[in-house]
């Protein structure tokens, strides 16, 4: 492909995006095929000869579109915002045209300096403390963007281990630093994401995960102890991470108290991880869930969660960027430059390589400026306490979180397989797509406004899809129950004179899949509920045919065992 066949097709590529965009309501938000669908539509090989790109777009359209999910839908309310937007596309295309790997200051000045710059502007709109911004004088901190939250903590993670450590070995140079590894302990919050228990393990540390209270919130209290207990049996508490946004309910932990808690111990990194609700400090009316954020040592909050920044992209800050160079510095040879003072990046993570991703957050800032993006999150927010008005006003549901930014936790008040089924019936229609979680023990389902252009219209229109859905599940359950035989005499249900029989449900595999509930045994079951949780990860219920098959072979090997011990008894009395 020359130049003139890029402008060509670059164009077109463009014009089909703009389709895409411009009529994306009329798509089915989610697909509901199985796996290996497109295996069976492409070929086993790839091409030997070159091929067309219209032929290659055509492709794509009729084969691949129809397998993916619409995270841009206006009936998307699953997971968090994918955090799209047309200024952010255009700065990615420039970046990869650019296709600078910007590993040190050398290897591209412009992408490390910008990535500074736009960090700053970033900090400094969220109004995070001083500590944190590196042109603020006599600074140490500075941020830096990372693929993923994950990575986030995995690196902060990893960067606290390193200066525990070095506070364990002190002068000491003949012991090496794997010996001190399980002498280390981090804490997280029940609520915590699933990636601060994957950073655990592969930092080879070990995790105590800490009860949260009704409200979803790090209970404190008990935070202190479980480090007063561990500290007594001689382990080392090195690392603690709060929360503010929870993927289950988007509860806030209160970070004055647990930053307080940290600083009695010298060992312990405290990180505060705000992958999605850390961009609401742009608001000043949301900066009071940030008090305690200047105990902190680390913060992290994704701009392609909640900032119209597509992925990847998520912003690290820490107090001293020190510790990560101290923890993460190689330097061979053919890596180093004589501008010694300069930043280098490779240093603040765990790839050598990075992408040029501080240009579509410069694209967004600049696009749509600090009010714009106030006004984008603020209208986010301002229609969620709309649905949360819709909900408290149909005495059949209830709303089973606090709701402060843009995700409603809601539910039937009825058994959780009817919420489980109103779910799998609502995602199977195509018309919305929404996923579940626990709250309190309480099967719940999470309705997140996710679209950049969403409207009162589109949160109505909403509602009124899923209390049709629910009407359906509560009066078939109403019917079945009235359905049931009163007494063992009665040969069959009777119907409800002037009802519409029970409509046909979802299959079961249908069912469990369609509302992202996994049905696992009781062993599994209690052995998973030690884990910490993420927005992508089934429901846990326990399977009722399992259990059974597992009582029926527990009373066959009683039995057995019965038979064995009176094998040797007498006739008669074994008889008796």
């Amino acid at each position: 492909m020359n130049v003139e066949d890029f402008r060509k097709h670059g164009k077109e590529m463009i014009d089909y995006i703009c389709n895409y965009a411009k009529n994306i309501g009329e798509r089915e938000v989610a697909p509901t095929l199985d796996p290996g669908y497109l295996k069976q539509l492409l070929p086993d090989e790839a091409p030997i000869k070159p091929e067309k790109f219209d032929v290659m777009l055509e492709d794509f359209e009729k084969k691949v579109m129809p397998g993916v999910v619409h995270w841009n839908h206006p009936k998307f309310f699953a997971y968090f915002p994918s955090g799209n937007s047309f200024p952010s596309i255009l700065g990615d295309m420039l970046s990869s045209a650019i296709g600078s790997i910007g590993f040190s200051w050398a290897s591209c000045p412009a992408a490390t300096e910008l990535e500074t710059i736009v960090l700053d502007w970033y900090g400094k709109a969220l109004g995070l403390p001083k500590a944190f911004i590196a042109d603020v004088p006599g600074s140490r901190g500075g941020g830096a963007l990372q693929g993923s939250a994950s990575e986030c903590t995995l690196v902060c993670m990893i960067t606290a281990r390193s200066r525990a450590i070095n506070k364990l070995k002190g002068q000491t140079t003949e012991i090496h630093e794997s010996v001190f590894l399980p002498q280390l302990i981090a804490y997280a919050s029940k609520e915590a994401h699933s990636s601060v228990e994957k950073a655990a393990k592969m930092a080879l540390v070990k995790l105590r995960i800490i009860e949260a209270d009704e409200r979803g919130r790090m209970r404190v209290d008990l935070l202190r102890q479980a480090i007063q207990n561990d500290a007594n049996a001689g382990l080392t508490p090195f690392f603690v991470v709060a929360t503010v946004g929870t993927t289950g309910a988007c509860a806030f932990d209160n970070l004055v108290e647990i930053g307080k808690v940290c600083k009695e111990v010298p060992t312990i990194w405290f990180h505060v991880d705000g992958a999605y609700a850390g961009n609401s400090f742009i608001l000043p009316e949301m900066r009071k869930f940030a008090e305690g954020l200047d105990l902190a040592d680390s913060f992290n909050t994704n701009p392609n969660k909640l900032l119209l920044t597509n992925f990847d992209a998520s912003a690290m800050w820490v107090r001293d960027v020190m510790s990560l160079k101290t923890a993460l510095n190689v330097n061979p040879l053919y890596l180093q430059h004589e501008h010694d003072k300069a930043i280098d990046y490779r240093h603040y993570g765990i790839p050598l390589s990075r992408r040029f991703r501080a240009l579509k957050l410069w694209f967004v800032f600049r696009s749509y400026g600090i009010s714009g993006l106030q006004t984008y999150i603020r209208n986010h927010m301002a229609l969620a306490k709309k649905f949360e008005i819709l909900v408290g006003k149909d005495e059949r549901f209830e709303v089973r979180n606090d709701v402060y930014l843009g995700l409603v936790c809601f539910r039937m008040r009825a058994a959780d397989t009817y919420n489980q089924e109103l779910l799998a019936q609502v995602n199977h229609s195509g018309k919305m797509h929404m996923i579940p979680s626990m709250v309190n023990g309480k099967y719940v389902i999470r309705f997140c406004v996710t679209y950049e252009h969403a409207t009162e219209k589109d949160i109505v229109d909403a509602w009124t899809e899923i209390k049709t859905f629910a009407e359906d599940i509560l009066r078939d359950a109403t019917m079945e129950i009235s359905s049931l035989p009163p007494t063992p005499e009665k040969e069959k249900p009777q119907a409800i004179a002037g009802k519409p029989p029970i409509k046909k449900k979802l299959t079961r595999t249908k069912s469990l899949r369609f509302s992202f509930t996994r049905s696992i045994s009781r062993e599994m079951y209690e052995s998973q509920s030690e884990h910490l949780k993420d927005g992508c990860t089934p429901i846990l219920v326990v399977d009722n045919n399992a259990m059974l098959q597992s009582f029926l072979k527990a009373t066959a090997e009683n039995q057995q065992n019965k038979l064995k011990e009176i094998q040797d008894v007498e006739t008669d009395e074994a008889s008796n």
